[in-house]
């Protein structure tokens, strides 16, 4: 059994989008875990400005084959016009991999 599993890197501009976010994958089994972390300041390019913004960052923890749903159900809601979806694969110990697949179901 593989046990590989993906962490979806995901930022918002308020702790209420991440948590609303983070309970709406949650519902939909699409994720087992979401972790918010933050504030945080994030430096970026924006309409030829550089601008720095206080950011919350939801990390969503799931299997690679409900990436591309969760990526979806992202861009629904996301208040962002340019989201930052990120995926980024890690491979977990056993018992935690059994917890996650087994939260999926």
């Amino acid at each position: 059994m593989k046990m590989k599993i993906i962490f979806i890197y995901i930022t918002y501009p308020s702790k209420k989008d991440a948590k609303h976010a983070s309970l709406n994958l949650l519902k939909k089994r699409l994720i087992a875990c979401g972790v918010i972390l933050g504030p945080t300041t994030s430096q970026y390019r924006w309409k030829g400005k550089i601008v720095s913004e206080k950011e919350y960052i939801l990390l969503a923890k799931t299997l690679p084959k409900h990436f591309e749903k969760t990526k979806k159900e992202i861009e629904k809601t996301h208040p962002y016009n340019t989201p930052c979806i990120a995926k980024i694969p890690a491979t977990p110990n056993k018992k935690y991999f059994e917890w996650l697949a087994k939260e999926m179901q």
